[in-house]
């Protein structure tokens, strides 16, 4: 198959996987958490998947590059990949989801407590948001051998 078909597959897998992934957990942590309403997480949610679409590929490309980066230094590559996803996630996603949060209209206080809960919460979310990653990659089919130059096999 041709580079540029499996480069399709990894882009459709990493923006099916962030849009589902941000659509869930984001209601969850603004609701249960940021005491947002209904309505304004909607609203959030809503705006989150044209964002989502768009930064779902770099984000993978900088997930990719962070797991590898980590990967050099650990002999534990469960341990590392674990760590790289939380590190990745949380530096990637906390300015994005406080720009988003700011777009809807959500005071300072509102978006503080759900950027803070968010940071604390993805040191599960980041984690699992990279096992969902490579679940969907899995799914569309990207070849491990691609990522396999980034030390994600």
């Amino acid at each position: 198959m041709p580079p540029l078909l499996y480069r399709l597959r990894s882009v459709l897998a990493d923006t099916v996987a962030m849009v589902i992934y941000c659509f869930i957990t984001g209601m969850a942590v603004e609701m249960l958490l940021s005491e947002m309403t209904f309505q304004q997480s909607l609203s959030s949610r809503l705006l989150s998947i044209p964002v989502n679409i768009v930064i779902a590929w770099p984000y993978g490309l900088y997930r990719d590059r962070i797991v590898a980066l980590l990967l050099k230094w650990g002999k534990n590559k469960h341990g590392i990949r674990n760590l790289a996803d939380l590190f990745a996630y949380v530096s990637f996603q906390s300015p994005v989801y406080a720009a988003i949060l700011w777009a809807i209209g959500a005071d300072l206080s509102q978006i503080v407590r759900a950027v803070g809960s968010n940071a604390i919460i993805s040191m599960l979310m980041g984690v699992v948001y990279g096992y969902f990653l490579e679940y969907c990659r899995h799914l569309f089919r990207v070849p491990v051998l691609n990522r396999q130059r980034i030390g994600s096999n």
